[in-house]
């Protein structure tokens, strides 16, 4: 067998169509703009193109984008000022502050400084933990994507084995968690799990967000099995070039797996999507208004 690819590019351009229409809606409606402020610290190469996808996306919804390009030797201080600043500003409803920040910078402060109601991220410990109650928080933009992705391919998700292979704060932790609010049976494994390959054979879902070069072998993937490879990681090739590949070993698992996320073009895409989703939730709930449904 080979597995159906899950076009992630399709998926998150179909999201940012109903997106626009929630804009368009809000703005007759409402007369409300949606706003993200996005701030930039230092010339990573990879950050800036990163935030340079998320304003073009931004502007092409019709929202309004804010960017805040700092020095790389900015003083916490200062950037919490900044912070700050944007938490007052009725303009912009979501606040999003691009990570990794310099190494004199406390990120664990910067997030806690971002009011939770623009949180976008959904990393604030205040949105964390209402994902964890069953509460009404902002949830993290990579996980709730893989989610989406999942729903579209598999629909009702109740009773299925799902194993996500990472617990970090960003993408694991909230991933079980909202696989769990999908009555999914969840375990969550690491690369120091024992056995780690029987875990991953028991799942008829597999999320791979560990970080680690194709550590999820392919023969690990039970038959028609559906995979969500998060990772994102550059090997170099024999003449000494680099190429993308993801947490899974990719060649083998299409040959066992039902349907599996590429990389590149899988749940990449869906993170800028979500984000702007994000935004149109937080300044629907700022506002007091109801979500437009499309």
């Amino acid at each position: 067998m080979s597995a159906d690819v899950i076009d992630g590019k399709a998926f998150a351009a179909g999201l940012k169509q109903d997106v626009a229409r929630q804009v368009a809606v809000l703005k007759e409606k409402y007369d409300l703009t949606p706003g993200l402020a996005v701030v930039l610290v230092g010339e990573d190469p990879a950050s800036q193109i990163y935030v340079r996808n998320k304003n073009k996306s931004t502007k092409e919804s019709g929202m309004n984008g804010f960017e805040y390009r700092r020095d790389p030797d900015i003083s916490e201080a200062e950037l919490l000022g900044l912070v700050k600043k944007l938490n007052e500003d009725p303009l912009v409803h979501g606040i999003l502050v691009q990570l990794p920040l310099p190494g004199h910078i406390n990120e664990a402060a910067v997030i806690d400084a971002i009011s939770p109601a623009k949180d976008v991220d959904g990393f604030h410990v205040i949105n964390s933990g209402l994902l964890a109650t069953g509460g009404q928080g902002l949830v993290p933009c990579t996980p709730l994507g893989c989610v989406m992705m999942l729903k579209g391919r598999l629909g009702n998700m109740s009773g299925l084995n799902a194993v996500i292979v990472g617990r970090s704060n960003i993408v694991g932790k909230p991933m079980a968690q909202l696989l769990l609010n999908e009555n999914c049976t969840v375990t969550v494994a690491h690369s120091r799990t024992r056995n780690l390959d029987a875990v991953v054979r028991g799942a008829d879902i597999v999320v791979a967000a560990v970080g680690v070069a194709e550590l999820v072998k392919g023969s690990w993937i039970r038959d028609g099995a559906t995979v969500i490879d998060v990772g994102i990681n550059r090997i170099e090739k024999a003449d000494g070039k680099t190429r993308l590949v993801g947490d899974v070993e990719y060649a083998e698992a299409v040959k066992h797996a039902g349907a599996i996320t590429p990389v590149p073009g899988g749940v990449g895409p869906m993170t800028i999507a979500v984000l702007l989703k994000n935004t149109v939730t937080a300044a629907c709930r700022q506002a007091g208004v109801e979500e437009p449904e499309i």
